[in-house]
């Protein structure tokens, strides 16, 4: 592997940057699937010799995939307590299913417990309840899913545990939850209501239920749905103590997937351990079919590709250009950042891109008297990088996650028709982040 971009050759860089780009082409066309075309590039990269099969595993973050299979374990099996459909159906007679209301509270729902569970829990959590509903309404879902994206990815930027891009800043900065939640909340709240303003322009007000499938939705008894009582007691049990155990990660010194990962193995033992040998069997593979293993094996490939690009020293120099740039100055180069993160955060995977600019911001420290002066500097790259996650359908790992289940439902997702009204929505939330930062910090 090439330690760092000075070893590097100039060859191996541009062999590097073509591949990425090749694959981001592929996987934009939509011809091949994605988790194909991921992993045949992750191959390449090792045989073409611009990493090792050691470095290559070494840039996959265990801590996001571990993360995903186990909350989606969890999900699994919690999903058979029916407490999803009992959401979905108290959530839309509040409402009175109303199709407009039902939008607006799934994206509030969504955006809260964005901030406490990982995004991709939640959307996990609340799609297959909302496909349930628009389905009763007779309503396309397509408004609610996208909604439902750009809720997940804003509602994670303000706290610590809810997006991967704020644990790998806080965990290198020694920020806490408290940190995120007073310093991000604030402009989230703004940024929220601002996006559900597009959003009912281009679908909202044309979204229309007839009275009786409304009647319908309303007539439903929410406490029917729940099917198996004591299941949903220990699936509620283990969601608390998940919970709590992001929230406590940094004192009880875990990670995140292993909080995730010992949670579903807890919930398999409690929901199994009253069956027998064969019948146990037969329940954790239904619980495992229900991972969503494209997007996962997708990861995989992608992190040994930006890994790839990265070991090349590419992206480093990307960013010493970019603080070139800037001259020292630090509203510029917190503008910089800002929205450099969110660009590159729509194009490609914003955690790697995190873990190269971490480093790249702590060594100005001494440009702008010490660390603490580079707050600004950090909230810039968390809100570039979540927010710009919104741009693309590839942008943050919660987008994949429901492309995934609108493909499945039959209702796809498809990547040009959601950049292009995706990524102007996103432009606005970056630009209230900017008049945020210049009037808090700057």
């Amino acid at each position: 592997m090439h330690g760092s971009g000075e070893v590097a050759s100039a060859g191996s860089m541009w062999l590097a940057a073509l591949l990425f780009v090749i694959t981001y082409g592929v996987v934009m066309s939509e011809k091949v699937n994605r988790a194909i075309v991921s992993l045949l590039a992750a191959g390449l990269m090792i045989v073409l010799g611009i990493l090792n099969q050691e470095a290559a595993i070494r840039g996959i973050d265990f801590n996001t995939i571990g993360l995903l299979i186990g909350m989606m374990v969890i999900v699994a099996v919690t999903r058979q307590s029916g407490i999803f459909q009992f959401l979905a159906i108290w959530a839309a007679k509040k409402v009175n299913a109303q199709p407009w209301g039902i939008l607006v509270m799934i994206s509030l729902v969504t955006a809260v417990t964005s901030a406490f569970l990982d995004n991709v829990t939640t959307v996990l959590l609340v799609v297959p309840v909302t496909l349930l509903i628009t389905e009763e309404l007779k309503v396309k879902p397509y408004p609610y899913l996208f909604a439902m994206i750009f809720a997940s990815n804003i509602g994670g930027t303000a706290t610590l545990i809810g997006d991967p891009p704020n644990i790998m800043i806080g965990s290198a900065t020694g920020l806490t939850f408290n940190d995120f939640a007073y310093n991000l909340s604030p402009v989230i709240v703004i940024i929220m209501a601002a996006t559900l303003i597009p959003i009912y322009f281009i679908w909202g007000r044309y979204l229309k239920a007839a009275p009786e499938d409304r009647q319908r939705v309303m007539q439903f008894n929410e406490y029917e749905a729940i099917t198996d009582p004591m299941l949903l007691r220990h699936c509620l049990i283990v969601i608390g103590l998940v919970i709590a155990g992001f929230i406590f990660a940094r004192f009880l010194g875990l990670e995140a997937a292993t909080v995730a990962m010992t949670g579903a193995a807890l919930l398999l033992l409690l929901a199994n351990w009253r069956h027998g040998p064969e019948e146990q069997s037969k329940h954790v593979l239904e619980a495992f079919n229900e991972v969503e293993w494209i997007t996962i094996f997708f990861f995989v490939g992608l992190f040994i590709v930006v890994h790839g690009v990265d070991s090349t020293g590419l992206l480093r120099l990307l960013a010493d250009k970019m603080l070139a740039l800037t001259g020292g100055n630090l509203t510029a180069t917190s503008m910089v950042i800002l929205w450099s993160s969110a660009i590159l955060s729509a194009i490609i995977d914003n955690i790697p891109f995190v873990a190269t600019m971490i480093p790249l911001i702590k060594a100005m420290a001494p440009t702008f008297g010490g660390p603490e002066g580079l707050m600004p500097l950090w909230w810039s790259l968390s809100l570039g990088a979540c927010l710009g996650g919104n741009g693309t359908l590839i942008g943050a790992s919660a987008n994949l996650v429901v492309a995934g289940f609108a493909e499945r439902a039959g209702q796809p997702i498809r990547f040009v028709q959601y950049t292009l009204m995706a990524f102007p929505i996103m432009l606005l939330s970056i630009v209230i982040s900017m008049i945020y930062l210049q009037m808090r910090y700057l």
